[in-house]
């Protein structure tokens, strides 16, 4: 696969003249998975174009790179595929070709070096996105790739012919000998990712999942006062089941990377009944035991919050939490104090909208695609990316299943166009 790869982005540097390019290919959507199915086929010689509604390409990506891109990780094979979770089964032939090896290899070809971090993450050593998405698209131009911007997909004609939106209007651009669309989810429509391709490829019989926010936040009912007080402040080292690490409350409710984590379940369980609990052990470091014998000591003339703060070394904002749920009577009881302080349950009573979420789960089922990953109601049409029905946790995992998506349908498609020229 390794061996593969390298031939792949080394063919990238030195296109095929234009007499001797193969048949032409368009894709629609400049993210990882589109440019990455991009890549593939101009190494193997096809004339490529791309359609992008967005004035510049890969902005959700940029996006992922403010704080530190995360491209992959660095755990094993079975515990990195696992974070699929339903979906494991169909990401693993993806995997299996462009696995996070290749993504590190893939950003070294491009003069991009990469380190682990002390979680297992891995980023680019300058943590940044744009230069590795600069000389990526330097790379692409120069092989050949074709870049259309401001052009929005609206759907085919009568004779499969594609039709985009322009700042003059609508144009009929020819079907080529294969599509690729790989337009991502429904999360950050101001990125591009807004979705309206669900309802095109519906009208042509493509069994879709509905999209719904994944690595979201969550709304809470909180009372003015507390809201008021602690909106926008973090709550640390808290831990929900066995996973520790930070969040924070917001006006309307809780979000943050531990939140984003467990999202997919929490999300599933509001869908099936309505609302949900999420329970938080507040003191993490301490057992129940533990902080029951510092509950019982006296506390003198101290009030209960210093002597949490003191005591418990709990933050402001923990301790604003204690008070939200529970009464005067619980919160003497110190048996009882000690079991809410390690197993706080709030109340979850829905998502936070999918424009705001990192990612949508949902999507193009599986079952609806061939081998080659081309729609099989619609020859000639393929997909990657976000657009198919599977989720991920924050991590990396999101951008190597793009990638390794792009680049088995880049493969896919080549197989299919070899088959039927």
């Amino acid at each position: 696969m390794i061996n593969e790869l390298t031939n792949v982005l080394t063919n990238s540097n030195s296109p095929e003249s234009s007499e001797s390019l193969k048949s032409s290919v368009i894709i629609i959507g400049g993210g990882p998975a589109g440019l990455m199915a991009a890549q593939v086929l101009l190494s193997k010689g096809y004339a490529v174009d791309l359609y992008d509604a967005m004035p510049s390409l890969g902005r959700k990506f940029l996006l992922a790179g403010v704080g530190g891109l995360n491209l992959t990780h660095s755990e094993n094979a079975q515990l990195f595929l696992s974070r699929y979770t339903k979906r494991q089964t169909q990401i693993a032939p993806y995997l299996a070709a462009f696995d996070p090896n290749a993504v590190r290899a893939w950003a070294q070809d491009l003069g991009v070096d990469t380190f682990i971090g002390s979680s297992g993450r891995v980023f680019p050593k300058e943590m940044k996105a744009a230069p590795l998405l600069r000389a990526w698209l330097q790379r692409l131009r120069s092989a050949g790739l074709r870049i259309h911007v401001n052009q929005r997909w609206l759907g085919f004609d009568e004779h499969r012919n594609l039709i985009f939106q322009t700042a003059t209007g609508a144009k009929t651009v020819m079907a080529a000998a294969a599509t690729l669309c790989a337009l991502g989810g429904g999360s950050w429509r101001k990125l591009g990712s807004d979705g309206a391709w669900v309802d095109i490829l519906q009208k042509e019989q493509i069994k879709i999942i509905a999209l719904a926010p994944t690595n979201c936040g969550f709304n809470c009912a909180w009372s003015t006062h507390f809201k008021e007080r602690y909106a926008g402040m973090p709550l640390k080292t808290v831990k929900i089941n066995k996973q520790q690490g930070e969040c924070v409350i917001t006006e309307n409710g809780i979000e943050g990377s531990l939140i984003y984590a467990h999202s997919s379940l929490l999300r599933e369980q509001i869908e099936q009944v309505g609302s949900t609990i999420l329970y938080l052990d507040l003191i993490p470091d301490k057992s129940l035991v533990q902080i029951e014998t510092i509950l019982q000591q006296s506390r003198k003339n101290a009030s209960l919050s210093n002597y949490l703060r003191k005591n418990l070394k709990m933050s402001a904002v923990k301790i604003g939490l204690i008070y939200e749920y529970s009464s005067s009577e619980l919160r003497a009881d110190s048996n009882k104090l000690s079991k809410l302080i390690k197993n706080l349950p709030i109340k979850l009573i829905s998502t936070r909208p999918l424009d705001e979420a990192i990612s949508s789960s949902g999507g193009i089922c599986f079952e609806n695609m061939d081998e080659n990953q081309m729609l099989k109601n619609l020859t000639g049409i393929f997909a990657a990316g976000e657009m198919l029905d599977w989720e991920a946790p924050t991590g990396g995992y999101l951008i190597t299943a793009c990638l390794a998506s792009g680049y088995s349908a880049g493969l896919g498609i080549s197989t299919y166009l070899q088959n039927n020229n």
